[in-house]
This record gives C-alpha cells, sequence and structure tokens, in this order.
C-alpha cells in the first residue's frame, strides 16, 4: 500500500455519541475508509461487543485487517453497503444490528493519491472507481459516453450548470486524442467553463459527477439506507454523515419518509400511530463546528442526521 496523507475523520465524536453504543451491542460502519469511527466504536465496545465494516477499496479493506489482528471483535466485508442485508445475514445476524454508520464520500487518501483519479489537483491516471479491482473506470467512461450522456451526468450528479459546454469539449478534444489523465480532463473542463467561482476550481463539480457515477453512488445510498432500516433492531441508531448536497437531501427524504409512515390517501380517519412510522429523527442535522472547520477544511460541507428505529 502506497504511503498515504493522515485522513482526519470528520464529525468523529459527534456520530459516536449518536450511535448510543452499547458495550454488548452489534455495530456496522458501513464506510470504513481509514478506520477513524471504527476504531472510537471498538473503544466503546465491551468484550462482547462486534462491529462489522464495510469498505469497497482494497486499500481500506487492507487497513482493516491489520486493526482485526489485534481485535477479535472486528468483521471484515469487502463489499459495498449495498450488500449490506445478504453480508449480515450471512454472518448470522438476521436478527439486526444495534447501529449503522454511513459516512460517505471519499476519503483524504483516495483524494490525496493522483494514482486513484479522484482528484483535478493531481494529475494521475483517469480511474475514479472505489474499487479499482472492478467496474468502469472514467477513463473508459469519457472516452466512449456520447455527448448528452456525458452532459447529463455533469448536470445531475455534479449539478453543473454549463454541462453542455464541457460535455461538448470533451468530443472535440477526445477526437484529436485519447483522454487519459486527471490532468488531460481538469484542463479542458477549466476551459470550458465559462463562470469560475471564487476559491473553487472550474472542474469541481464535473470531477464529483463523473465520481459518483462511475460508482454509482446515489443507487448504492439508496439501497443501502432501505437495507439498513430493515436490518436495524427496534432501538437501533441510524447515522449517516453526507458532504454533497445530493446525498443529504436523499437522507433527509428517506427519514422523513419512514418517520411520516404509511402513505394513505388524505381524509381518511387514520391517527399517526396507525401509519405505522418506522423512524424517530433525532435532533436536528449536524454540521462541523468553526473549530473543527479551521482545522479540516474538508469538514465544511459535512451534515449528519440521526434516527432511531422505533418499529419493525
Amino acid at each position: 500500500m502506497k504511503a498515504e496523507s493522515v485522513h482526519e475523520t470528520v464529525l468523529i465524536a459527534e456520530a459516536i455519541e449518536a450511535l448510543a453504543i452499547r458495550k454488548d451491542g452489534t455495530y456496522v460502519d458501513a464506510t470504513f475508509g481509514r478506520g477513524g469511527h471504527s476504531r472510537l466504536i471498538l473503544e466503546h465496545l465491551g468484550p462482547k461487543g462486534s462491529l462489522i465494516i464495510f469498505d469497497k477499496d482494497p486499500e481500506a479493506i487492507e487497513v482493516a485487517r491489520i486493526i482485526g489482528e489485534k481485535d477479535e471483535r472486528l468483521q471484515i466485508a469487502h463489499a459495498p453497503f449495498g450488500d449490506l442485508e445478504e453480508q449480515l445475514t450471512a454472518r448470522g445476524l438476521s436478527e439486526g444490528v444495534d447501529g449503522i454508520l454511513f459516512d460517505l464520500g471519499v476519503s483524504s487518501p483516495q483524494l490525496d493519491n493522483a494514482d486513484r483519479g479522484f482528484s483535478f489537483l493531481r494529475d494521475g491516471p483517469l480511474d475514479m472507481r472505489m474499487n479499482p479491482e472492478a467496474g468502469q473506470s472514467a477513463e473508459q467512461w469519457i472516452n466512449s459516453a456520447t455527448e448528452i450522456e456525458i452532459a447529463d451526468v455533469l448536470y445531475q450528479y455534479g449539478e453543473e450548470r454549463h454541462s453542455r459546454r464541457m460535455a461538448r469539449r470533451v468530443i472535440l478534444e477526445r477526437a484529436e486524442k485519447r483522454i487519459t489523465r486527471t490532468g488531460e480532463l481538469a484542463e479542458i473542463i477549466k476551459e470550458a467553463n465559462p463562470a469560475w467561482e471564487r476559491d473553487k476550481h472550474p472542474a469541481t463539480r464535473a470531477f464529483q459527477g463523473i465520481r459518483i457515477f462511475i460508482n454509482d453512488e446515489l443507487g448504492e445510498l439508496e439501497r443501502g439506507l432501505e437495507q439498513a432500516l430493515k436490518m436495524l433492531k427496534v432501538g437501533g441508531r441510524l447515522v449517516a454523515i453526507s458532504f454533497h448536497s445530493l446525498e443529504d437531501r436523499m437522507v433527509k427524504r428517506f427519514i422523513a419518509k419512514q418517520a411520516k409512515g404509511d402513505n394513505y390517501p388524505r381524509g381518511l380517519p387514520i391517527s399517526q400511530d396507525m401509519l405505522s412510522p418506522k423512524l424517530n429523527p433525532i435532533g436536528k442535522r449536524i454540521k462541523a463546528s468553526a473549530v473543527e472547520v479551521d482545522r479540516n477544511p474538508r469538514s465544511r460541507s459535512a451534515v449528519m442526521r440521526v434516527a432511531e428505529k422505533i418499529a419493525q
């Protein structure tokens, strides 16, 4: 594994508090990363407690295995959290777990390692896959997708207003030469962006959109939330930290929908308890403190939402 930057876990104390950890409980870190949350969860667990971690990234799994060699309470699932139900059931946990944590997005080591191809600031192979051993790379996609497909991805997942201009420029450039490097793509996007924002690289939204698409991050989040609800015990906590407005919107709407319960037509004589709500939101959204943002600027966009399961 390559030498990496130190990953500073965002909202770590707040997330651990929100999980309301029981010493003999069973918990899931659905996005292990480099283990910041997992290490602290293990510190709060007793000898009979257990933690199951998920990650698609082979480098993250390598870190988890090092921890697991010294702590038998840790179980490792080298899988996307969209497979949460399957993985937990295979481990004899069909009756559920006491808490599930999602820390979405990419980690600092993934961003800072040019070979992973996530960053427009560091030239490297145009990859962007969370698991470099599976699926289509960003290079394969950007050199084969149609102009409309590229524009749609930049607009839908990156919320990029100038997606059509950027897509058109990509098509023109790749006709001359295959796009294989992050630096090349960043320069193409930058030149096609007519409205640079202060303190934001012109390729920020485009790269974000491509990454989300390549890894099916929103589709996996939808599957993960549904399965998390199913696999939580009554009284178990769901904690989700988002770094992107699309992700946070999905989490917010999911919790609101499950807190409301069944969707009957208006006007029926049905009380709130008859709607069978499944979740109870715990508090309001939580943002990183000014002190944390000052120490770790990447925490600025973090939003944490918490809910407790109240019924099967």
